[in-house]
């Protein structure tokens, strides 16, 4: 199963902390992002052999039911015409420029936060 990972500097342990939020209390520290994520894989292994050792139940990750990749949003009129058009001028479908344009955004918000 894939669990999804968060990772997030910590300025107090000067390092990276990878959490699973799905299996309460699963986490693991890196100085790197990379070394956080592969140390919170073993803690999740170990995790979960021990709730079957201890007859737990085992969650289903989130990311299985929750995160379809659709979304269905509202705009003003104005915004949909103008996203359309800029799709028309591209030569792409609305659902690809408002997937790229969401791409762009997100990228530099977390390109902005590491700096």
């Amino acid at each position: 199963m894939h669990y999804p990972i968060k990772v997030f500097y910590s300025e107090q342990d000067k390092g990276f902390i990878a959490v699973i939020p799905d299996l309460p209390g699963c986490s693991a520290f890196g100085e790197t992002e990379e070394e956080a994520i592969k140390q919170v894989k073993i803690a999740q292994e170990l995790w979960i052999k021990t709730a079957k050792k201890e007859g737990r139940k085992i969650p289903h990750p989130s990311a299985e039911s929750v995160y379809s990749g659709k979304i269905l949003t509202r705009t003003p009129k104005s915004l949909h015409k103008a996203l359309m058009e800029k799709a028309k001028d591209e030569g792409v479908s609305l659902n690809q420029l408002v997937v790229y344009l969401l791409s762009r955004g997100i990228n530099r918000n977390i390109t902005a936060r590491k700096n």
